[in-house]
């Protein structure tokens, strides 16, 4: 029985996902230009300050701006498999459904081009993004109290049937300020240079409450017959621990005791009138260097190469209630983002065509996470390429995809934080309103695989899946 192990893990993992395309931290969708385009990794125009710095050079002279809103929505479903779950008057497979949406999710975006210079900066949702809601909790903590049900029994195997009342809930945000400055080698080749500053605020809130052994009746029979429990095997655990000299039985016997009371006070504390609660916030922040190189050849071929180092970071808990014991207040937790190179080329087919491709590698194993989960990330690619075409002065059309393939294996993935391998497809178009005014409309839908891990997260499987859409409109305009 390991409830201690699966307690730790269902607290760990309340941390919400992305709900934006890129890495397992990072945000590549930055503006509604991506989502009608995604290979804008060679981009020359506003939006270039973030997906190709070093290609600003190529803005006319003067101030430019970019500003923009995407609303994404976003389904995680987990499809778990136990047999305990039959005795919580549920099927052998039960789903559990979070719901995220981020409506507003705004950028900023400018540059000041003069002679070879550009200096740039944007502010941004670099990555997280969302809320996820489990308004029937999650398949670990479900497993976990249907297993504490096994110290009622006389043989401390069988499980018995149980009732539970969970809801949680977590959101995570990394806010992101860039400056930087580009400098024109000659016609051909230009250079950036600058950092970005990664601010993370998270929140987790959840409960159990209302935990009913069956064979007991009620939660106030409940929380009094593991009260006992736990009186009862408290004198044996100090008896052992008094122990000069144990034998190897005897640290055994202990480990075994001292897991039975932590499991019977989980239980104790989720069939009290309050049950078990968390209302926990981190923040953090650190700083990742960007350097860019771009090269051009005669306005019709473009290539952009962007490298940001890894933001070396840890968050801190606000802990204003942790009954699980896993979130004190005041302790720090590893939250680096990872590295991330980028590689793209656009090409002029004819004045009115521009195809365009693009690479992403993001160094995921390289970067630190809570619990030393990055053993287990390996490294993510992403594959991408786009085409537009301008109908006239006025009207631009454009459409692209992308294919992100993740290296995280089974202890990477858990409950909240779970990654899966998808196709996006992205579409929209541009108005040039007035020679100096351009409205940006997209729609952006990702498609992903399920990923299967067996055995789960104290359950005999958990399916992972995913839902994604983001809708988007900005505004660029220069003077």
């Amino acid at each position: 029985m390991k409830i201690v192990k699966m307690a730790a893990l269902a607290a760990l993992i309340l941390n919400a996902s992305s709900a934006f395309a890129g890495g397992l931290l990072t945000n590549t969708n930055q503006s509604v230009h991506f989502l009608r385009n995604p290979a804008r990794d060679a981009s020359t125009e506003i939006d270039a300050v973030y997906t190709n710095p070093a290609g600003l050079i190529k803005l006319p002279e003067g101030f430019h701006f970019s500003f923009n809103n995407q609303s994404a929505f976003q389904t995680r479903t987990i499809t778990s498999t136990a047999d305990i779950f039959m005795l919580n008057g549920e099927n052998k497979t039960k789903e559990f459904e979070g719901k995220a949406s981020a409506p507003i999710i705004p950028s900023l975006q400018g540059v000041y081009r003069k002679g070879k210079w550009a200096l740039s900066g944007s502010i941004a949702v670099t990555g997280g993004g969302g809320k996820a809601t489990f308004d029937k909790g999650l398949p670990s903590f479900d497993a976990l109290m249907g297993s504490t049900t096994v110290l009622l029994s006389p043989d401390k195997q069988t499980p018995s049937g149980y009732s539970l009342n969970q809801h949680m809930k977590g959101s995570n945000f990394i806010f992101g300020g860039q400056l930087g400055g580009t400098y024109e080698i000659n016609k051909m080749f230009s250079a950036y240079a600058g950092f970005r500053l990664n601010i993370v605020s998270n929140k987790y809130e959840g409960y159990l409450k209302n935990f009913v052994a069956e064979r007991l009746g009620s939660p106030a029979a409940t929380n009094a017959t593991y009260g006992g429990i736990m009186g009862t095997l408290e004198p044996q655990i100090q008896a052992l621990k008094a122990i000069e000299n144990p034998t190897a039985e005897q640290i055994n016997q202990l480990a075994q005791l001292e897991t039975a009371y932590r499991g019977a006070g989980f239980a104790y504390l989720a069939s009290s009138e309050t049950g078990v609660n968390l209302e926990s916030t981190q923040s953090g922040w650190g700083v990742a260097p960007i350097i860019g190189f771009n090269f051009n050849y005669e306005d019709k071929l473009n290539v952009g190469i962007k490298y940001e180092f890894k933001t070396a970071l840890d968050v801190e808990n606000n802990t204003k209630v942790d009954q699980t014991g896993m979130f004190p207040d005041g302790v720090n937790t590893a939250h680096d983002i990872p590295a991330l190179l980028t590689i793209g080329a656009s090409y002029k087919i004819t004045p009115k065509l521009t195809a365009s491709v693009g690479y992403h590698h993001f160094f995921d194993s390289n970067a630190k996470m809570a619990d030393n989960k990055q053993k287990d990330a390996g490294a993510t690619n992403e594959y991408l390429a786009g085409l537009e075409y301008r109908i006239d002065k006025m009207f631009l059309v454009s459409a692209g995809g992308q294919i992100t393939k993740y290296g995280v294996g089974n202890d990477y993935q858990r409950d909240l934080s779970f990654a899966c391998d998808s196709y996006s497809i992205g579409l929209g178009g541009s108005v040039n309103v007035s020679p100096k005014v351009k409205i940006n409309v997209a729609y952006f839908w990702t498609t992903y695989s399920d990923y299967d891990k067996v055995p789960g997260g104290g359950t005999n499987k958990d399916v992972f899946s995913r839902t994604n859409k983001v809708f988007g409109a900005g505004v660029d305009f220069s003077f």
